[in-house]
């Protein structure tokens, strides 16, 4: 949209996020990411660390369940969003703003680390796929994007997946489909 604050941070978590649910049933995630740039001082011939910036984030539905499965206290993160400011009151009546970033896409950064990508099953959240491996206890599958288990796939470019041939390596022509 318009007008909107887009933006890209790379950092930590600083804690495990927090996976609660509204009275409706939705889930959200929240979590805080701390972000602290580096610069090389020549002269020491070392790195010194500048001021970390701490910043609240939030996912929702699906997306918020796969983030709190799949990332933990430490791990570097990619994240990217929109930034939201929120006002409020507190109990003693001062007024308080805050600055959030409501995320867009999160991940695992593969700089220091790598990452075993499994696809959610079912839910119509949108394409948000979980990623990470929970601290390197991932069930690794030789095919992650593979048929599921007990259903082979049929030729002719349709899977036991209603047809999605995404969902099965091999089954769909060289052109892609967009």
């Amino acid at each position: 949209m318009a007008g909107e604050t887009v933006i890209t941070v790379v950092g930590n978590l600083t804690a495990d996020p927090e996976l609660r649910y509204t009275q409706n049933g939705l889930a959200v995630a929240n979590f805080t990411i701390a972000s602290t740039p580096r610069t090389y001082d020549r002269q020491s011939n070392e790195w010194k660390d500048g001021e970390a910036l701490f910043l609240r984030a939030s996912v929702w539905r699906d997306f918020a369940e796969h983030v709190a499965s799949s990332l933990t206290k430490g791990m570097r993160v990619v994240a990217q969003g929109r930034l939201k400011q929120r006002s409020y009151e507190t109990k003693e009546g001062e007024k308080r703003t805050t600055i959030e970033l409501e995320v867009d896409e999160i991940g695992p950064s593969l700089r220091y680390a790598t990452a075993q990508v499994t696809r959610s099953s079912g839910g119509a959240g949108g394409g948000a796929m979980g990623g990470g491996n929970r601290g390197g206890n991932a069930q690794v599958a030789d095919e992650p994007w593979g048929a599921p288990a007990g259903g082979a796939a049929s030729g002719g470019g349709q899977s036991s997946a209603g047809g999605d041939v995404w969902n099965t390596p091999g089954s769909y022509a060289d052109d892609t489909p967009f």
